[in-house]
């Protein structure tokens, strides 16, 4: 129960730092978001061996004391500049704001995570873990609901504070978890939990499943990555300042989550049990391709959902979005319990960090240039839908790589931890 409200802190608190990003892109439009992505696709190939190196070297709890103090202190610091965000830009701004949400979220999200594999032992994780991150789908219907109310009352600024009070409360609470050790090792010495990045980088090129994954990566998050992109030109166009976009994406994000929850405890669980991981690759590729085809028709048009008008493009990125938390992520994990344990951590790590912000840069300059071109949404659409029919059968061929071990069948043991420090 700690660990699920940690959890829950946790993710609120992304929650509502998330539209306050989002606001930023949506203030530019999609002409810069490739110098966002860019420029968050470099601090990735940077900070993601930094990361392991530090997980290597420093004892997990220690790591995770100071990481959230950094970040609460951040918090903070960033309110002047979001008061000050008229004279400083929303350019300027969003490349340094982009940059340190990712950083965010390897840190505070991915140590959580690594916090909770020191203090359950394997046995207990089986039946915990579900439980926990029930607690964090709390916290991400929460932070944007949150977030949408607080917007119009206090402004954009003071919702960092709010941020910073969530991650401080989870912070409480995981210093309170390692002082009373669920699995009793609170001074047992740690390992690393994956590789480098160079690592990464060579199973990618060994495996096929890895790179299988690693072109999924591309272009079926390259399909939400293009409706992020249509949207905030959609923001830039209809919402005037900052609040307005921020309680905008937070609509959204809440509808995303709401969504994402409602086929993890429904559609997702059944298909997984029924059908196997593979349809969970491809019928969110298959939903993509449907959402855009409808695009293609009706542009920019509106759709009328339970009595409320929702622009088509902020319907295309809630249900993009809701498919790939609340089906694409379990059917990949689900897929990386077949593989060694090195490639689960050292390529894994490689293919969610830097493949996914190089997917991130390349479509986003695909866009900024075809719109300088002239296209318009339909034809960015159409050539979306021939993507995601690519994914399709990408995702199929993922879902049945020959490298893939049988189901049931334990891994092989990594090397030994020396040989893969980080």
């Amino acid at each position: 129960m700690l660990s699920a409200l940690a959890f829950f802190f946790v993710l609120t608190s992304y929650y509502i730092v998330r539209p306050v990003r989002d606001q930023l892109s949506g203030a530019v439009g999609s002409s810069q978001l490739p110098l966002f992505y860019g420029a968050t696709f470099v601090a990735m190939l940077l900070l993601t061996p930094v990361f392991g190196a530090m997980v290597a070297r420093f004892p997990r709890k220690r790591l995770l004391g100071w990481s959230y103090c950094f970040f609460i202190a951040c918090l903070i610091a960033f309110v002047p500049a979001f008061l000050a965000q008229a004279r400083i830009g929303a350019r300027l701004l969003g490349v340094v704001f982009f940059v340190w949400v990712s950083v965010f979220n390897l840190f505070v999200v991915s140590l959580f995570w690594s916090f909770m594999a020191d203090i359950f032992d394997s046995v207990q994780a089986r039946s915990t873990f579900p439980l926990i991150a029930l607690g964090g789908m709390a916290g991400a219907v929460f932070g944007p609901m949150v977030t949408s109310v607080l917007v119009g009352l206090l402004g954009v600024a003071p919702l960092l504070v709010v941020s910073a009070a969530m991650l401080g409360g989870a912070l409480l609470v995981l210093l309170r978890l390692s002082s009373h050790d669920a699995a009793g090792r609170a001074k047992q010495a740690e390992e690393a939990i994956g590789g480098s990045l160079w690592a990464g980088v060579r199973e990618l090129w060994s495996r096929p499943f890895l790179r299988y994954m690693a072109i999924l990566m591309v272009l079926g998050d390259g399909i939400g990555t293009l409706a992020y992109a249509l949207v905030a030109d959609y923001a830039k166009a209809h919402f005037h300042t900052a609040a307005s976009r921020t309680a905008f994406y937070a609509h959204m994000d809440l509808a995303v989550n709401m969504l994402g929850a409602l086929l993890q405890i429904s559609l997702t669980r059944w298909l997984l049990t029924r059908w196997g991981a593979a349809w969970g690759l491809v019928l969110p590729a298959l939903v993509n391709v449907a959402l855009l085809v409808m695009v293609v028709f009706a542009g920019h048009g509106a759709v009328t959902l339970f009595g409320f008008t929702v622009p088509l493009l902020a319907m295309v990125m809630v249900v993009t979005r809701g498919y790939a938390y609340g089906m694409t992520k379990p059917a990949v994990d689900a897929l990386y319990t077949r593989v060694p344990r090195e490639t689960r951590y050292k390529g894994k790590n490689f293919v969610e960090t830097a493949v996914w912000r190089f997917g991130d840069l390349v479509v986003t300059s695909g866009v900024s240039a075809l719109g300088k071109l002239g296209m318009g949404v339909a034809g960015m659409a159409l050539i979306g839908a021939g993507i995601s029919g690519v994914a399709t059968w990408v995702a199929q061929r993922a879902g049945h790589s020959p490298d893939l071990l049988p189901e049931g069948r334990p891994a092989p043991p990594a090397r030994p931890a020396a040989s893969r420090a980080s």
